[in-house]
């Protein structure tokens, strides 16, 4: 059953009269791990809709055509973190999102991440109970494959040009490079201490490692798969996004459940250093952008909201309550 969050519950969403920015569009999405549940947040009119789950969603993320939901997660009716077991589940669901599922997909392990190839024909989740990402056939709805990874795949990543998957490990400090045509590791990249996510430049030249013992984002360069540089953030960073124009990363800093960071650092990756910090909510986790790059959001974790940066000003513009521990989060336009 539908939980509709009445508007008036939520906290405004205002712009300055100084900027030029219209308001955002689109959809939010998140992933409540804590609350099991989804929740979706309609821009245009404030309304925030979360929907609960069979299972405790990690990560959520929109197929590349738009048109499905996919989210993972461990059932929380069925055994436990790393069993072994089909306890995690692949749930997709159709666009504009209904109250249940098309499709449910069994994952073997631990379930952390999920994405969609260009085509969205294809579905990649990390599995770190069997290290190993598992590749799932959406129209078929069956599993393809698995590839093995390093120790413990959590945040992947596909290439702006679809052609490679980078997957973080970890547990054993470096990220494993999938040929997405061939569906094989076809290299690891030697990063830093315990990588949690990864991103990519709108060009593709450049990634992003969060390196969460470090407190770092590293740098790295696509071409020559060698990481080129780190640039300090705040504490335990996990999740990042680039802006279109490649001038800034923004990457959301957790910190610890007793000691909540509530920062995400904004980093100019060219100049390799931190320009700016902006206050969202305890438990920064997981970051969005929208397609135009003007605005960016970001899941907080520890005060179940949704934070809207306005990414010119560097400031936040609007929150939003959504579902209890909010993980993954993922934009439509």
């Amino acid at each position: 059953m539908r939980k509709l969050i009445p508007a008036s519950l939520l906290l405004a969403f205002s712009l300055a009269a100084t900027s030029a920015l219209a308001a955002p569009s689109g959809t939010v999405f998140t992933a409540n791990e804590r609350g099991n549940s989804i929740s979706q947040i309609t821009l245009a009119d404030g309304n925030v809709t979360t929907i609960p789950l069979e299972i405790s969603p990690h990560n959520v993320q929109v197929s590349a055509d738009g048109k499905r939901l996919l989210a993972v997660g461990m059932n929380i009716h069925a055994g436990h973190h790393g069993s072994g077991q089909s306890a995690g589940e692949l749930q997709v669901f159709d666009l504009p999102l209904g109250s249940k599922p098309s499709f449910v997909l069994p994952v073997a392990g631990h379930p952390g991440h999920v994405v969609t190839d260009r085509d969205s024909k294809l579905a990649f989740v990390t599995d770190a109970g069997n290290n190993a990402v598992l590749v799932y056939e959406l129209a078929s709805k069956s599993q393809l494959g698995s590839i093995k990874t390093g120790t413990y795949p959590h945040g992947l990543r596909l290439s702006p040009d679809g052609s490679s998957l980078y997957v973080a490990n970890v547990k054993e400090d470096n990220i494993s490079v999938i040929d997405v045509p061939s569906l094989k590791e076809t290299g690891r990249i030697t990063v830093g201490k315990s990588p949690v996510q990864v991103g990519f430049s709108a060009d593709g030249k450049q990634a992003y490692v969060s390196l969460s013992a470090e407190n770092a984002l590293g740098l790295i360069d696509t071409a020559s798969r060698k990481l080129t540089g780190k640039v300090k953030v705040g504490r335990n960073p996990i999740q990042m996004y680039a802006t279109p124009d490649g001038s800034k990363v923004f990457v959301a800093n957790q910190g610890s459940s007793k000691q909540p960071d509530d920062r995400v650092s904004v980093v100019d990756p060219t100049a390799g250093k931190t320009i700016a910090e902006v206050k969202t909510g305890p438990g920064a986790h997981g970051v969005a952008i929208s397609s135009d790059g003007q605005y960016v959001f970001v899941s907080n974790i520890e005060s179940g909201t949704m934070s809207v940066i306005d990414s010119r000003q560097h400031r936040v513009v609007g929150t939003y309550q959504v579902g209890a521990g909010p993980n993954g989060i993922s934009y439509r336009d």
